[in-house]
């Protein structure tokens, strides 16, 4: 399905070593998404290079921007097609990741990829709840090392969503475009309410040419009781 060795490529230019057993987990993980997007809307990009690029490299490039302890906890908020969190998984089979998507068939379609690459070992799942739900939720609130997003929803909101769900200590990382600046300083009012502190702004240009930001976000207090809100109040009322 997909050419292995460029991804290896693309991925140790990174910094992100993949041994056989990860490249042939990629590749059948593009196969299976792409048969199942057949039946199930799960992505636009289809074609192997463009998975390459666009899915899988640029997810693995958060791998080296947060660098999770051995058995590190992540939640990768609104996990879609399983991106950043598949890969990273596949990289790291120790992580122990839970993919919160708000859609059953996109949850659906998850636990069967995990079964199916044999990543279920780790404890690692997809939940079928929403991000404040499960921030409000004591099984998941303050609970993980690390939350992640990718491209889920301006940073001003989607840290309402994900800082909840990270402990004191930890980092919630939020995969952008390569303009963030302005999303970044209307976001950080919110942020230190919610008890983070933007730690720096890692920067990164695809293979294909396009640019990238990951903001990291350090959790340096707890997340008062009332956050997050219900969405509609979220997406009605900001944190200014």
């Amino acid at each position: 399905m997909i050419d292995k060795l460029s991804l290896k490529q693309k991925a140790a230019a990174i910094g992100v070593e993949l041994d056989d057993t990860a490249l042939a987990r990629f590749d059948e993980y593009a196969a299976f998404l792409v048969d199942y997007n057949q039946n199930v809307n799960l992505t636009a990009i289809t074609e192997p290079e463009d998975i390459v690029v666009k899915h899988f490299t640029d997810s693995l490039s958060l791998l080296p921007v947060i660098d999770p302890a051995q058995n590190a906890k992540i939640a990768d908020v609104g996990a879609g097609a399983g991106f950043p969190s598949v890969p990273l998984l596949i990289a790291r089979p120790d992580l122990k990741i839970t993919m919160v998507d708000s859609s059953n068939k996109r949850v659906t379609f998850l636990n069967l990829l995990l079964e199916k690459l044999e990543l279920t070992q780790s404890g690692s799942q997809a939940i079928h709840m929403r991000a404040e739900e499960a921030g409000a939720s004591p099984k998941y609130r303050e609970k993980f090392d690390f939350a992640v997003a990718r491209a889920v929803a301006n940073l001003r909101e989607l840290s309402e969503y994900c800082i909840p769900l990270v402990k004191v200590g930890g980092t919630f990382a939020s995969m952008k475009g390569a303009e963030i600046e302005e999303e970044l300083a209307g976001a950080k009012n919110a942020i230190g309410t919610l008890g983070g502190k933007t730690e720096r702004v890692e920067k990164f240009t695809l293979p294909n040419g396009d640019g990238r930001s990951v903001v990291v976000i350090k959790k340096i207090s707890q997340t008062q009781t009332k956050y997050p809100r219900p969405s509609a109040k979220i997406a009605k009322k900001p944190l200014i």
